[in-house]
């Protein structure tokens, strides 16, 4: 079951939907996923039949220009090996979830007992579609590729007619791959502020890891990259995917992030105890002094170590007594002091 996105951990999703055909290429993914440590695997739920007209085309860097049907005829996988991917991921111990294109994948992901939808980019103003998904009830994770924020109000707003308010909204853009010119991480923080009530986080269609590591430290609560076991195998996604090397690069460059992003309380680190001691600085003698003489401001000099007077209390001692013999370059006390 997809697990309630914890507020202080991105959620790291591996898409390996479209990158294998064979449930020994699905095993692979699924083993190297796992070894990433990413929280979930997703595959992608459609037949083409149902999803693309005979006019569709595909025009991009990723493809060509090609038809759409006659492309993903042969990455759609059949409700048998749907079932295979998704016991293996149950054994691994891997969360799954998918995102569909038609009322008749959704009846399948239900009869395999999915925890949660995700809605593609195409179908992001989908309204009939969204509301149909909205009525199970199930956590629903929204990619607004191609919108603009009045689109994605509105179908927030036909997720939430349902009674649906398990909504997590990720930004993302529809090019494959995007280039960095066009990523736009703030568009994900306009979104934050406009749905502060949701999660909010990035799908990504970079090449490379940067992005998902940006969107992670500008507050992503999920990250989502296409994942693959060999970015030159055969297949549109491949080349835009992460493989295991990069995959991990990112899983762990965000947990690192994670640690490093502490409480926002700006105060000493426990760390600094000994430093905030030693590399800190007090008055100092600059002369060595009888007890009884006056202090004057020749008399005192700022240096290191931190345990003595401040210096900002430097004033304060011209004129005042010392009570004992001090040495030359000794750290003087209040206590120091008549």
């Amino acid at each position: 079951m997809l697990k309630k996105i914890n507020k202080d951990i991105c959620y790291i999703v591996a898409e390996i939907g479209g990158n294998f055909i064979n449930f020994n290429q699905a095993k692979m993914l699924i083993d190297a996923a796992v070894v990433c440590n990413v929280n979930a695997v997703k595959l992608q739920t459609f037949k083409a039949e149902t999803h693309i007209s005979r006019e569709a085309m595909f025009d991009m860097e990723n493809t060509g220009t090609v038809s759409q049907l006659e492309l993903l005829k042969y990455y759609a996988i059949d409700e048998g090996l749907h079932k295979e991917v998704v016991s293996y991921a149950k054994e691994k111990k891997l969360e799954w979830f998918s995102t569909p294109s038609h009322e008749s994948d959704v009846e399948l992901l239900e009869r395999l007992g999915v925890s949660a939808y995700k809605i593609g980019s195409d179908d992001a103003v989908n309204i009939p579609f969204l509301k149909f998904i909205a009525k199970i009830g199930k956590p629903i994770i929204l990619a607004t590729g191609m919108c603009t924020m009045q689109e994605v109000k509105e179908s927030v707003g036909a997720i939430l007619e349902e009674g649906n308010h398990a909504i997590s909204i990720l930004h993302a853009v529809t090019s494959y791959p995007t280039h960095p010119e066009h990523v736009n991480l703030l568009a994900m923080v306009s979104l934050m502020n406009e749905f502060p009530r949701f999660d909010v986080g990035y799908s990504d269609h970079t090449i490379g890891t940067t992005a998902c590591i940006c969107a992670a430290a500008m507050g992503a609560r999920m990250v989502e990259k296409h994942f693959t076991y060999d970015k030159k195998a055969e297949g549109p996604d491949h080349m835009l995917s992460a493989d295991p090397v990069e995959m991990r690069e990112i899983v762990d460059a965000i947990r690192e992030f994670e640690i490093m992003r502490g409480s926002g309380i700006k105060m000493p680190a426990g760390c600094e105890k000994k430093t905030r001691i030693n590399n800190r600085k007090s008055i100092v003698t600059t002369r060595a002094m009888k007890m009884n003489e006056i202090i004057k401001k020749e008399d005192m000099a700022i240096k290191r170590p931190g345990y003595g007077i401040q210096p900002k209390y430097l004033e304060q001692l011209v004129g005042r007594k010392v009570n004992r013999d001090l040495n030359d370059d000794e750290v003087i006390f209040w206590g120091d002091l008549s």
